[in-house]
């Protein structure tokens, strides 16, 4: 009986002294505004301390718990839902999409992919590269671009590697392939594709320019190359020094 009264003057103790807690926290003063000015210089001060070159991710997770208690996520349907509580009581409520299966934030960018899955259908995974990398675009990395880079990337998503004649298989020609075919140089060939003339299509800059085999054999086209072959400046022979026959 005696061990049961102590227990119960522990409990009332402990109530006591939770209530004295609850009493000093409800008539704490309010933040002046001095210490509030301060306060939010120190959170520039922060701001910069995260962002610096010199933080570890060590230094950010340090960050991080002096000011977020717990985050408590749940998974509803394909978002995530998730409750962030802070230091000092107050929380936050997020919602964001789940990742697809497989998917990381190290994913490339939609319109690179979409990019790379045309010029597979024309180009090796060396010459894809070299024009990804003379277009500015970058891996999901930051880095330039490597036959390595775009072969994973392609068997990642599916998509089959250039098989040599697919392109003639389609009835699709590159412009040097046009000027053989037209009887023209490729500085001719590539004019008439700017004028207009020849219709042609270039994924982006450094792509090469691929026209359909069939629209080389418009009359329009053909008349065109010959009007151009007609208009070359007579080359003279320059050891003999006359017209060649």
């Amino acid at each position: 009986m005696e061990r049961r009264w102590n227990e119960k003057l522990v409990q009332l103790r402990d109530l006591e002294v939770q209530l004295e807690t609850l009493k000093q926290a409800q008539y704490a003063p309010a933040l002046s505004a001095a210490d509030r000015a301060r306060l939010m210089t120190l959170g520039k001060d922060l701001t910069k301390a995260w962002n610096s070159p010199g933080a570890s991710i060590e230094t950010r997770k340090k960050i991080i718990r002096l000011f977020v208690e717990e985050i408590i996520v749940d998974v509803v349907g394909n978002t995530l839902a998730l409750i962030i509580h802070w230091q000092g009581g107050d929380h936050t409520q997020l919602t964001v999409k789940k990742n697809k299966i497989g998917q990381t934030r190290w994913t490339v960018e939609a319109d690179v992919l979409d990019l790379i899955r045309v010029l597979a259908r024309q180009l090796s995974d060396t010459a894809i590269a070299a024009i990804l990398n003379r277009s500015g675009k970058l891996t999901a990395h930051g880095a330039s671009w490597t036959r390595s880079n775009v072969c994973s990337l392609r068997n990642t998503n599916g998509i089959p590697v250039y098989r040599e004649g697919e392109r003639a298989e389609r009835a699709e020609v590159t412009l040097d392939e046009a000027a053989d075919i037209l009887k023209v140089s490729r500085t001719t060939a590539y004019r008439m594709v700017s004028s207009g003339t020849l219709p042609a299509r270039q994924l982006c800059g450094g792509a090469p320019w691929i026209m359909r085999l069939a629209d080389l054999q418009r009359d329009a086209v053909c008349r065109e190359a010959d009007a151009r072959r007609s208009r070359r400046p007579i080359s003279r022979d320059p050891q003999q020094n006359r017209l060649p026959l």
